[in-house]
């Protein structure tokens, strides 16, 4: 049975997309409620508007370090990575089976893909699912930005290598500001992304080598727990 997608989830990330819009683009709602996260967020990182970039940065790394927690309490790491190992070999086996014009290998792995893809399905929609739990820290923080770049800073002018006047005011594709919190962010997320994954992987290898030395078979450990 082919994978069913899973409108619902679907329909409650349209709508916290849309709502996200509607408040960021809304200049009064976007306002009000920059306002209202400004009650922590600048005594706590608005240094009296004199470090606009260091002010960036760690509003960066709190909202970061609360949606990559938020992502690795609910990501299977472990799953996610088999799952990819496995698309991958049915991928190279399903190539050379139409390569070679291997008509029952094909007509085989044709019906095992449904199970591949719903397996896939079943990754990106956790991932989806997450995303309204995340835009409630995301979306609060860049208004209280916005508030704070475009209304408490004196001056926005910051220097650059290719640029000593720049704007954090002006705009290429983006608002230079969202494009420089997202140049400090990016790097420590993906620092602490794969950190987080090495622990998890490390904590699994370290469970099997512990089941392998006391030689109990993995079934028989979870049978005993239960």
């Amino acid at each position: 049975m082919p994978p069913r997608p899973d409108f619902g989830g679907q329909l409650i990330l349209l709508m916290a997309l849309m709502f996200a819009m509607f408040i960021l683009f809304d200049q009064g709602i976007r306002r009000s409620l920059g306002e209202i996260v400004g009650v922590g967020l600048t005594p706590l990182v608005g240094f009296g508007g004199h470090l606009p970039l260091l002010t960036l940065l760690c509003t960066g790394l709190i909202s970061s370090v609360f949606t990559i927690s938020i992502r690795q309490l609910f990501t299977d790491w472990i799953g996610q990575a088999r799952n990819a190992r496995i698309a991958s070999a049915f991928q190279k086996e399903l190539r050379e089976a139409r390569t070679s014009n291997n008509t029952y290998k094909l007509k085989k792995l044709t019906e095992l893909q449904p199970q591949i893809m719903s397996q896939q399905l079943k990754a990106s929609q956790t991932q989806l699912k997450l995303m309204p739990m995340t835009m409630i820290v995301i979306v609060p923080t860049f208004a209280w930005l916005a508030n704070f770049i475009y209304l408490d800073l004196d001056s926005t002018i910051f220097s650059v290598p290719w640029e000593l006047n720049a704007s954090m005011e002006s705009s290429n594709v983006l608002p230079n500001w969202i494009l420089l919190y997202s140049l400090l962010t990016l790097p420590f997320g993906q620092v602490l992304t794969r950190t987080l994954k090495y622990i998890s992987f490390t904590k699994m290898l370290r469970r099997y080598d512990e089941k392998a030395a006391s030689g109990v078979p993995e079934e028989a450990d979870e049978e005993g727990s239960a």
